[in-house]
């Protein structure tokens, strides 16, 4: 088991910029508290765990704490300065560094981080997507598209950050300002030309995006999600918004899938265009500037036509689904949006796939004989309704259904999680994923509760710890069968009371199929430990 450790880099530009301290008062408007004469920065962090040797650090105030109580700390390992507001002046005032006040440095970071970086121009194309469900696979779609251009690449998901090749496993959906800055300075040191960013309603509520303007702003679709971070859907429906006007980015594409989509396309403030999936919205195609077309699904892909202003295309995404075709039909239009031409995508794509990879989305981790199962992110109602949807189109046999619900999250769509899931599936079981400080018991109770209320006479089963629920699940099935593992995705731990345990659904997957006598495809992942060896599991629970 690992803690902090496990956590993956903060990546910084080789050759950042120096920015004067007094030089960064002057033009934020701050007022200096010691000696700032002759000191030079050259980067920001919120984190002293992050923070290297001649950056300042900024404290902001926190839930229970205040950042400026670590400022002692931030000038052991190198700080050159405090940014904070003036309860933490107070607070860092015996730290022996010069503190630049400011009325909220929170909300200054990005264009703090804007200026330190020298990020306010000279960037790559910036392509931001942000909706419930499909963020990251728009966002790998992008990247693979871009490729296959022959674009130099960056990107930022929930899964991973890519620089021109290099990939480094994710923190946060968005990260935070300073890092997304030093992040994009390094990707242009690095000679990238294009960047897909997943940008969440947090990032936006938070001020992780402030300072930067994206070419292109891609709407996906909202549903039930993030309800313990915002009041109501109308409240996580605005939180939205900002990412469709002129400070934020130049034009937009706007998929009308979801009910909410044609009022984003409304209220957007830059020129937009939108798309639409007539096989999940037949009533909005009549008003959609394009479409997307399903030819054809299959267990490696799902065919489809883009028609639209500029002609049409017929290309196939390799992972399963019409909502996965949707996500692909709205890169593409991002794509075009950003400049580049119809001629040379229809050159690349049209009668050939799409070549990109995306990590934990409907990913098939079994062979062409015996059950097909697939580990999939997704964790809300919706995502659970298109995926089982999916799957079933191309399974002749049953589809069992194996999940779990994040602890210290939104609880108000458990029991529509339940609900949809039994809906979905021949069998359904209810396992743990990250329990964090919830006790595991109850939250499994809620989502069967929520599964026999919609079905009761449904097959439903309970096992506990996911290690044992994969190899019962397996054990149940055959070939024409399938297995759907929703949750865990590509992630390769579990939270548990704040630790993380190392932990691979698509490894674990892979050993119970092996194990009950199917042959398994060798991994496309980093596997942590051997297949033979240790077992990605939670030492404490022995439930052999």
């Amino acid at each position: 088991m690992t803690t902090g450790s496990h956590l993956p880099p903060v990546l910084r530009p080789a050759h950042p910029p120096r920015r004067r301290l007094d030089d960064l008062a002057a033009r934020f408007g701050g007022d200096v508290r010691g000696d700032a004469a002759a000191v030079e920065l050259t980067g920001l962090t919120l984190a002293t765990a992050d923070l290297r040797p001649g950056e300042a650090f900024v404290a902001i105030r926190g839930v229970n704490r205040h950042g400026a109580e670590f400022a002692k700390a931030a000038a052991a390992t190198g700080a050159v300065a405090v940014i904070t507001d003036e309860a933490g002046a107070a607070i860092a005032a015996d730290s022996g560094l010069p503190v630049v006040v400011v009325d909220d440095p929170r909300a200054l970071l990005g264009d703090l981080s804007a200026w330190v970086y020298d990020t306010a121009e000279n960037l790559p194309v910036l392509l931001a997507t942000t909706g419930t469900n499909g963020k990251t696979s728009v966002s790998h779609l992008l990247e693979g598209i871009l490729a296959q251009l022959g674009v130099v690449t960056g990107l930022s998901s929930t899964a991973e950050r890519h620089i021109a090749g290099e990939v480094i496993v994710s923190r946060l959906t968005t990260p935070e300002a300073s890092e997304f800055h030093a992040l994009l300075a390094l990707m242009r040191e690095r000679g990238v030309e294009a960047v897909a960013v997943e940008v969440s309603a947090q990032a936006l509520s938070r001020h992780r995006v402030d300072g930067i303007v994206f070419d292109v702003a891609g709407f996906t679709n909202l549903t039930h999600d993030h309800l313990d971070d915002y009041a109501d859907m109308r409240e996580y429906f605005e939180a939205k918004l900002p990412l469709f006007r002129p400070d934020r980015s130049r034009r937009a594409v706007v998929c009308l899938d979801s009910s909410y989509g044609a009022e984003v396309a409304a209220r957007s403030e830059v020129p937009t265009v939108t798309i639409v999936t007539p096989a999940i919205a037949a009533a909005a195609a009549a008003s959609a500037d394009w479409t997307v077309e399903i030819v054809a699904e299959r267990q490696d892909g799902t065919e489809f036509t883009l028609t639209g202003p500029a002609g049409a295309l017929t290309t196939t995404v390799p992972v399963i689904g019409r909502h996965m075709a949707a996500n692909a039909g709205l890169a593409i239009v991002m794509l075009l949006e950003a400049g580049y031409p119809w001629a040379r995508l229809t050159d690349a794509l049209d009668g050939q796939r799409i070549d990109a990879h995306l990590p934990g989305r409907t990913q098939r981790v079994s062979g062409e004989r015996g059950p097909a199962v697939y580990v999939d992110f997704g964790h809300s109602p919706d995502a659970f309704e298109k995926t089982l949807a999916a799957v079933r189109r191309v399974t002749p046999g049953r589809v069992v259904m194996v999940f779990g619900a994040d602890g210290d999250r939104d609880a108000t769509k458990r029991l529509d999680m339940g609900r949809t899931a039994v809906e979905g599936s021949d069998l359904l079981i209810v396992t743990d994923h990250h329990p964090r400080h919830e006790d595991p018991d109850s939250i499994r109770a809620t989502l069967v509760d929520g599964a026999r209320r919609a079905r009761p006479d449904a097959e439903i089963l309970e096992f506990s710890p996911p290690e044992r629920a994969i190899i019962e699940a397996v054990a149940r099935v055959g070939e024409g069968d399938a297995i759907l593992w929703a949750g865990p995705g590509h992630q390769d731990y579990r939270d548990i009371r704040g630790v993380r345990t190392p932990y691979s659904a698509r490894e674990l997957a892979r050993r119970a199929l092996r194990d009950a006598g199917w042959p398994v495809p060798e991994p496309s992942w980093p596997v942590p430990y051997p297949a033979d060896e240790t077992p990605l599991s939670d030492p404490a629970r022995d439930w052999r």
